[in-house]
């Protein structure tokens, strides 16, 4: 969904300039499925989507470079870490076989580029490293969030989440890692959300509910204009809490709950209209069905119960502002000690700058990458079952 990008000093290591753009493949589909479909449905479609990313990796870098009083032409090295529907797009490899199970990456190896093959306008003869890949949907910014969290190092057991539209999670205990990939959807970046949307002013960040009496906090403290993640997290869970909605996920009767076109809906602010219907609580199920089941999955592959969890690290933007509470309440993540849960930013970005500045963590990671064993949850003969079990609040 996103793009980060991250200017260096390759001398001292310093961040002389940082940017996070919308990523312009949106357009053509929340999710890399979509992107996928339309690379495979029109022609020059694939073109077409690494183009727009191109495009908007120069324009970030031409004023990142404006900020730190340089020229594009001294970026001598670039590396790029993201999702293995991304990375091949911008490589020009096939992405069909990514759209059908087993999702078998094309390439899964570390690969150096010359920037000028990619489009990008850097130094001449800038290189660009592109760590390893783990599987179809286990990519690069996996490798970089084990990396920079030194997840290869715990003991454990402990669990590394990524939230996004697709979760990755990794398992560490007793020496093995184990990954697997969640299809969680764009729900908790706002998307099909009736009220949904991204982080942005006036976005509705965390939200409580006491005596039928409702308060919340808005990103840069302006009017209400709608529910960013952790705020739709905060309403369901409170929800939830309140008895409003049952473990099912149905909604029932509340001074605030009203029929808004044919459904129920919760009514969070009059003006503008702000409401989380029965609908909304579905999204959010699957949702979080989805991340509560994958965890689920690997916490029996270690045979493990959740309370031997010892750690639980969130990463990416998601992870960095949801309140943990609001995620064991509702059942996402595992009702363990909320000390046991740490938050950690962009994990992914941290590992790509390690690896533009030290050879040695490019090792690393291509060594963590070898080491991951990946979990195909698609061959996992009783998930539906497991699945509809995590969808309960």
């Amino acid at each position: 969904t996103k793009i980060a990008l991250y200017l260096m000093d390759l001398e001292s290591g310093r961040t002389l300039s940082v940017r996070g753009l919308l990523n312009p493949q949106v357009r053509y589909g929340e999710d890399v499925i979509s992107r996928i479909s339309y690379a495979l449905q029109k022609p020059g479609g694939a073109l077409e989507l690494r183009e727009v990313v191109v495009r908007a990796i120069n324009e970030a870098v031409a004023e990142m470079c404006a900020d730190a009083g340089a020229d594009p032409s001294r970026v001598v090295e670039a590396v790029i870490v993201g999702n293995t529907a991304m990375h091949h797009l911008l490589l020009n490899l096939p992405v069909h076989q990514l759209g059908y199970a087993p999702y078998v990456p094309a390439v899964r190896s570390a690969l150096e580029v010359k920037a000028r093959e990619l489009g990008l306008e850097l130094a001449p003869g800038a290189v660009v490293y592109l760590p390893p890949l783990i599987a179809g949907f286990v990519g690069s910014d996996h490798v970089a969030t084990l990396l920079a969290t030194g997840f290869g190092g715990v003991e454990g057991p402990a669990l590394l989440l990524d939230i996004g539209t697709n979760t990755e999670i990794c398992l560490a205990c007793r020496g093995r890692l184990m990954s697997l990939s969640c299809a969680s959807g764009p729900a908790f970046e706002g998307a099909t959300i009736t009220c949904g949307m991204r982080a942005s002013p006036g976005a509705i960040e965390s939200f409580t509910l006491e005596d039928d009496e409702v308060r919340f906090q808005t990103v840069d403290g302006l009017p209400p204009v709608g529910l960013c993640g952790s705020g739709i997290l905060d309403v369901i869970a409170q929800l939830r809490r309140a008895g409003v909605i049952d473990p099912g996920g149905r909604m029932g009767q509340h001074p605030r709950v009203r029929k808004v076109d044919g459904q129920a809906a919760f009514v969070i602010a009059e003006d503008p209209l702000i409401i989380f219907t029965q609908k909304d609580v579905r999204e959010i199920q699957l949702a979080k069905g989805a991340i509560r089941a994958g965890i689920e999955v690997l916490l029996r592959e270690a045979n493990l119960k959740p309370e031997e969890l010892k750690e639980v690290i969130l990463a990416g933007a998601f992870g960095t502002y949801l309140r943990a509470e609001s995620a064991v309440e509702i059942g996402m993540l595992p009702r363990i000690p909320l000390e046991r849960f740490r938050q950690v930013g962009n994990a992914a970005g941290a590992g790509a700058r390690a690896m533009l500045i030290s050879t040695r963590m490019r090792t690393e990671a291509e060594g963590l990458a070898r080491r991951v064993e990946y979990i195909e949850l698609a061959v996992v003969p009783d998930f539906a079952q497991i699945f509809a079990r995590a969808m309960l609040l």
